[in-house]
């Protein structure tokens, strides 16, 4: 729905349910720390028979800086997914909005820059803290930078609209510093605890980055509303919220700045854990291993098919938030109803792998596709409902119940399918180098979100259709007509949404992928295991 809470399989994903990645949505348990040549699973097997050395207590310091870590990494995830919310209450385009939607893919590429993060390092100071500390010196001194210039770039509201293309490449860089922060923790996870205790790495990783994002988009939302806080927070109204982008900007890079200092000056890292120099030549053989491991025609069949699925979906994910914003549904509460779905993301991904644990885990991806199709279409049904049962006060109480029982249903319908590719990508990555090709194929599978969610934005307006009423032979066909027929006296009306046409045509697209290619995508299932190994030479 809004990317605040539907942009959870295109961004980060790590987080639908224990977001591996990868709220937002953008459900996932760790899809892969993006570590050449699977070096996390001889970590993480630890004989059952094996007595434990050192209960988590002893490793209480460790465990609770990978937690900051992780709220740390969250930070620019939920200051970005809150971003869309702002522009589209300042009157921002769709074409807008797609151009901005890019900041959300550097975590879905980060498979290109893993190999390189992972053997490059300084051995003196530390292989994870070589890149773990300039990241975020770099990310708390841009922070304290942008508080000073974001007030501008998103308009004063005075006539001077939002710079769209700044605040583009300003909060791309920080999603990709957080995703080369995240390589980065992600491998030192694995050496920083001991083998009995490798396991709270995971949950870490989901808890801290679940906490980060809501620190940096729900409570960011709900402090930054006027609304909000006149309403449960002042005794006195005043015209803003209690924090501004700026203020929270500024704060947060200097808790950065603070945190890494004291993690360069206190904590090292386990030196008998540093790799031989043989372990760091490996990086031109890395991408080699990746190229190798696409061409298999299995391998290829999987990915252009996990690249169109989600087409459907992309008009009800990625513009349905936007539009509720358009038609007056205070952003803060459209974020806000991301925490009562929490408890529903925790137990989902425990319910349905019990479905995907065997040997069969797409059927359940294909069972669920057209149940979430078809919320596309009541997604498109909601929208136009709400400025309908909309009154001067705001909305009813029973409104906001029904945006929270659908958000439920597309939760379970997105988890499932979402559950099952994990599943699937685990049940058939080569495990000799696990982490490189689970890692490939949990790539492939979020890039398979973020280009439709762009596409979807950038068409709405291409597909809307105005016209100038009040102002006879004048149009709304540009920017330009729309001027003159303002000049003119007359007023752009929409006769036609956009969204509306194109969440008919999502929903037509995904439901001929289901029935064209849907069975050969279960289909690769059947593939004998041999299909999936990848030819090494040594």
């Amino acid at each position: 729905m809004s990317p605040a809470i539907a942009a959870k399989e295109g961004g980060r994903q790590r987080r639908a349910g224990s977001h591996q990645h990868c709220l937002d949505v953008r459900s996932e348990a760790l899809c892969g720390a993006g570590l050449p040549g699977g070096e996390a699973e001889p970590l993480l097997l630890v004989p059952a028979s094996e007595p434990s050395s050192r209960g988590c207590r002893a490793e209480l310091g460790s465990i609770l800086l990978l937690l900051v870590l992780y709220v740390l990494q969250g930070i620019p995830l939920g200051l970005a997914g809150s971003v869309p919310l702002i522009l589209q209450s300042k009157n921002a385009s769709y074409t807008e909005q797609a151009f901005f939607s890019f900041v959300f893919w550097p975590f879905s590429l980060k498979l290109l820059w893993a190999p390189l993060v992972d053997a490059v390092y300084l051995r003196g100071f530390g292989r994870r803290k070589s890149w773990l500390v300039p990241t975020q010196y770099i990310l708390g001194f841009f922070m304290i930078y942008m508080s000073t210039q974001v007030d501008a770039l998103l308009g004063d509201g005075k006539g001077r609209s939002p710079d769209v293309v700044a605040l583009t490449v300003t909060f791309f860089l920080f999603e990709f510093l957080a995703a080369t922060q995240d390589i980065a923790v992600d491998g030192w996870a694995l050496t920083m605890l001991s083998r009995e205790n490798v396991g709270y790495a995971s949950t870490c990783n989901s808890v801290g980055q679940t906490a980060g994002y809501f620190l940096g988009n729900v409570l960011f939302l709900a402090l930054e509303s006027a609304s909000f806080c006149n309403k449960y927070l002042r005794f006195q109204p005043q015209p803003q919220g209690i924090v501004t982008l700026s203020d929270f900007l500024f704060f947060w890079g200097a808790v950065f700045l603070v945190t890494t200092t004291l993690v360069a000056l206190l904590k090292k890292e386990n030196k008998e854990l540093t790799p031989t120099k043989e372990e760091t030549k490996g990086i031109t053989d890395t991408y080699k291993l990746l190229f190798s491991i696409i061409k298999m025609p299995a391998v290829l069949t999987f990915c252009l098919l996990i690249l169109t699925a989600k087409v459907g979906f992309s008009a009800a994910d990625a513009v349905t938030g936007l539009k509720l914003v358009e038609e007056g549904v205070p952003k803060e509460h459209l974020a806000l109803l991301a925490v009562p779905m929490v408890p529903l993301q925790i137990i989902l991904p425990l319910i349905i792998s019990k479905y995907t644990a065997g040997p069969q885990p797409l059927n359940t991806f294909y069972k669920a596709m057209p149940f979430r199709l078809l919320l596309g279409l009541q997604f498109a049904f909601l929208v136009w409902w709400t400025p309908k049962v909309k009154h001067e006060g705001g909305f009813p109480v029973y409104y906001y119940a029904v945006v929270l029982l659908s958000y439920a249903l597309h939760q379970i319908t997105l988890y499932s399918m979402y559950v099952a590719i994990m599943a699937f990508n685990a049940k058939v990555s080569d495990p000799l180098i696990g982490g490189t090709y689970m890692t490939l194929l949990n790539t492939v599978s979020n890039l398979g979100g973020n280009w439709p969610s762009t596409v979807a934005l950038w068409l709405v307006d291409p597909l809307t259709v105005k016209e100038c009423a009040g102002a006879q032979e004048q149009t709304c066909g540009t920017a330009v007509a729309a001027e003159l027929c303002t000049k003119a006296g007359g007023s752009c009306v929409i006769t036609l949404d956009g969204y509306y046409v194109e969440s008919i045509i999502c929903v037509i697209l995904g439901f001929g992928w289901w029935f064209l290619l849907g069975p050969k995508f279960k289909k690769l299932q059947d593939e004998g295991q041999s299909s999936w190994k990848c030819k090494r030479t040594n």
